[in-house]
């Protein structure tokens, strides 16, 4: 979509969401800035009897010049996705053009500290979502957030990690405690996307093994992607009914 706007679209996606047998669902947080959003929302929820678990986040936490415009925004997500029930915001703290710097990363924590302390007040847990940016160069952004917030959750995508040169195993076994929340997608030997999850050749079975070792108990979603230019081969939402039975059958949930 347009700016990554889905409020055009809302319905369609719950519908599609919904047909695949999915429990909930994790909006985009620019589906929660229009005025209307939680009346919206909340009715599509409704009808189509799928709550809404959460939503991702993410702004510039490093630069001290847009926190203001970002705490700002934070509040009015998070505000508007309590009053939908929502408990979980997946956030990220932005690329940065470089290595992030010790002050930067200073301030992405400090950024963060005020966004999980209004999230708390609300009833909604802040996870820290991964991009590769966050997790490449031997985890150099991610190491230094948890260097300054060390109990702060975690919600990695286990498919960026991959991308960012991190076995997604052994995270798991070394942030366990942590992991409160996950992105699920599939990618083929050669790097690239696969179209449904259960069609690539992440060892999914390791993966679910290791979840059942540290007693994972937060939310796994499904959040399929395809390379640009990729001609997709069926209906969206038929790669979701697949990637659900797959999850179900492979990781139990």
């Amino acid at each position: 979509q347009p700016g990554y706007d889905i409020t055009p679209i809302l319905d369609r996606i719950f519908a599609d969401m919904k047909y695949a047998g999915m429990d909930g669902i994790e909006l985009m947080h620019t589906a929660l800035r229009p005025d209307d959003a939680v009346e919206r929302i909340g009715a599509l929820s409704e009808r189509h009897r799928l709550p809404v678990i959460g939503t991702s986040f993410g702004g510039k936490m490093w630069d001290r010049a847009a926190h203001n415009a970002v705490l700002e925004d934070a509040e009015l997500v998070i505000d508007r996705l309590s009053k939908l029930g929502g408990r979980t915001l997946g956030t990220s703290v932005g690329g940065a053009p470089k290595p992030k710097t010790p002050e930067q990363l200073d301030a992405q924590a400090d950024l963060l500290k005020k966004i999980i302390a209004f999230a708390d007040a609300r009833g909604v847990v802040v996870n820290l979502h991964n991009h590769t940016y966050e997790v490449e160069n031997d985890m150099h952004d991610l190491r230094g957030t948890l260097a300054r917030l060390p109990k702060v959750k975690l919600g990695p995508d286990l498919n960026w990690l991959v991308r960012g040169g991190v076995d997604p195993v052994e995270f798991i076994r070394r942030f366990g405690r942590q992991i409160v929340f996950l992105h699920l997608r599939d990618q083929k030997a050669d790097g690239t996307w696969s179209e449904a999850m259960g069609e690539g050749d992440m060892d999914y079975r390791a993966i679910g093994k290791a979840l059942q070792k540290i007693e994972f108990s937060g939310d796994a979603i499904i959040e399929l992607a395809h390379e640009r230019g990729f001609q997709l081969t069926r209906p969206l939402r038929e790669s979701l009914k697949i990637s659900r039975r797959y999850v179900k059958e492979t990781l139990g949930y």
